[in-house]
C-alpha cells in the first residue's frame, strides 16, 4: 500500500511542463516616464514626484542631525513581530494602562518625518535612540545607510500603527493624548500624500524605485489603507477625534481609491476579471515584482479586493459590475479535487477527491492558467519546475477566495 501511496503522489508531481517566459521588472516611477504623459496630466505626477524627493531628503537629513559629530551611529533595531506587537483587540480601558501608553510612546519613537513608519518591527520593546535608524537593517559600515521600506504600507506597517494609536487616544485623558494624537493625524496625513493622483498608493512612501512604486494591492496593502480612510472618514474606532477638513479629505481618498480599483481591473475580451499583485503606476498594467512574482491576475488579492467593495454602502453600477464580473472570475478559476500539500519530496499538488476549492497565486494574463516564477526570473506553467527553494517556499496555493465568495452569496441577495 506504501508503495501504491508513493506511486500515486509521484504520479501527481511528475514535471511535464515549460519555462514559458521571464519576468519582466517593474519600472520605477520617474520624471522621463512622466514626460511621456499627456501635457495636462503631467503637473500633478510631477508634484508627486518632487513632493516624494522633498520628503525622503528631510527623512535622511533628520536622521543624520539627530548625530553628533563623531558620535557612534547606534545599532539597528530590532525585526521581526511587527502588527502583532501591536494588539488591536484588546478591552477599550486597556489602552489607557501603562502597557498601551509604553507601546505607543514606541511606536511615535519610530514614525518617520514624513509620518509613516518601517515594517516588521516589535513595537513593545524599546524607544528609538537619537539616531538609530527608523528601520530594522545592517548596521552601517560607511556613512551611508541603507534606505529600504522607510515608511511603508507593506504587511501592515503604518495602518497597524494608526489604529492602535487611534485607539489609545480614544482612551487616555486629553491632557496626555497629545503626542498620540499628534502622530496619529500625521500618520492619517501621510497616507493621504502618498496616494497617487490616480488614487493608487506604492508600497513605499517617499518612492523607493523598482516595483515599490507601484500600485500595491499586494497582501492587500492598498485594500488596508482605503479601509483605515474609510474609518476615518466616518470617525470609527477610535478617530471620531479627527478633525472634519481631514476627514472629508479621506472621503475624497476613499473615493480615488474605488476609481483606481476600477480602472486596474483587467479586462480580457471584453469580460472584467481580477487584478494583479501590483500595477504600473501609468499605464495601469499589472507588473511583476519580485524575480519570482511575474505581471499576472492573482487570486488572494483579487478576492480581497472584492470583499472591500462589498462594503462598501450605496455601490454604483460599474462597482456592482466589477464585483459580479471578478466573482465569476475567481469561479471560473477554482481548481478542485485538488490539494497542495507539504510531504517528504516538498510542497505537491495531489488529487485530493471532495478537497475544498483551490486558487493558484498567479494566472497568466493570456491564457488564465496558473504560472509560477522562480528566483531566476523564469516563469514556469509547472510548479514541480521549479527551485526547491521556491517550491517550497512560497504560497503557490490558497483558497482564500472562497471567504470571498460565501460573502457575496449574502451580498448578492442584497442587492
Amino acid at each position: 500500500m506504501k508503495r501504491l501511496a508513493l506511486l500515486a503522489l509521484l504520479l501527481t508531481t511528475t514535471a511535464h511542463g515549460a519555462t514559458i517566459g521571464t519576468m519582466v521588472p517593474a519600472q520605477p516611477l520617474t520624471v522621463e516616464r512622466v514626460a511621456g504623459l499627456t501635457p495636462a496630466a503631467q503637473p500633478e505626477w510631477r508634484d508627486y514626484l518632487a513632493r516624494s524627493a522633498s520628503l525622503l531628503a528631510a527623512d535622511k537629513a533628520s536622521l543624520a542631525a539627530e548625530l553628533k559629530p563623531g558620535q557612534p551611529v547606534p545599532p539597528p533595531p530590532a525585526d521581526g513581530r511587527g502588527a502583532k506587537s501591536m494588539p488591536l483587540d484588546n478591552p477599550a480601558d486597556w489602552y489607557a494602562g501603562a502597557d498601551a501608553r509604553r507601546i505607543a510612546d514606541i511606536i511615535v519613537s519610530f514614525q518617520t518625518p514624513a509620518g509613516g513608519w518601517g515594517k516588521n518591527q516589535p513595537r513593545d520593546g524599546a524607544t528609538r535612540l537619537p539616531g538609530q535608524h527608523y528601520v530594522p537593517g545592517e548596521a552601517p559600515t560607511s556613512g551611508e545607510r541603507k534606505w529600504a521600506y522607510v515608511g511603508t504600507i507593506d504587511n501592515d506597517a503604518t495602518v497597524t500603527e494608526l489604529r492602535f494609536l487611534s485607539r489609545v487616544v480614544a482612551q487616555v485623558p486629553a491632557a496626555d493624548a497629545a503626542p498620540y494624537r499628534t502622530a496619529l493625524l500625521k500618520g492619517i496625513d501621510y497616507l493621504l500624500g502618498a496616494q497617487m493622483p490616480n488614487g493608487g498608493w506604492p508600497q513605499v512612501w517617499p518612492l523607493q524605485g523598482g516595483y515599490h512604486d507601484a500600485i500595491t494591492f499586494n497582501d492587500d496593502a492598498f485594500v488596508r489603507v482605503a479601509q483605515v480612510l474609510l474609518e476615518v472618514a466616518a470617525g470609527k474606532d477610535g478617530f471620531a477625534m479627527v478633525p472634519a477638513p481631514t476627514r472629508e479629505k479621506a472621503v475624497t481618498a476613499v473615493m480615488k481609491a474605488v476609481t483606481c480599483i476600477l480602472a486596474t481591473q483587467v479586462v480580457k475580451d471584453g469580460k472584467r476579471l481580477g487584478w494583479g499583485q501590483q500595477h504600473d503606476p501609468l499605464t495601469l498594467a499589472p507588473v511583476g515584482a519580485r524575480n519570482f512574482e511575474p505581471a499576472a491576475l492573482s487570486s488572494a488579492e483579487s478576492a480581497r479586493i472584492v470583499q472591500f467593495l462589498m462594503g462598501l454602502q450605496s455601490p454604483t453600477e460599474e462597482v456592482k459590475a466589477a464585483i459580479r464580473s471578478s466573482v465569476a472570475w475567481l469561479r471560473d478559476s477554482a481548481i478542485q479535487d485538488r490539494s497542495w500539500e507539504k510531504t517528504d519530496q516538498g510542497s505537491v499538488l495531489t488529487v485530493s477527491p471532495g478537497a475544498k476549492p483551490l486558487w493558484s497565486r498567479f494566472y497568466a494574463l493570456d491564457t488564465n492558467q496558473p504560472i509560477f516564477g522562480d528566483r531566476d526570473r523564469t516563469i514556469h506553467d509547472d510548479v514541480t519546475d521549479l527551485s526547491a527553494e521556491r517550491r517550497n517556499g512560497y504560497a503557490w496555493y490558497n483558497n482564500s477566495p472562497q471567504k470571498t465568495l460565501d460573502l457575496y452569496a449574502k451580498w448578492e441577495a442584497a442587492h
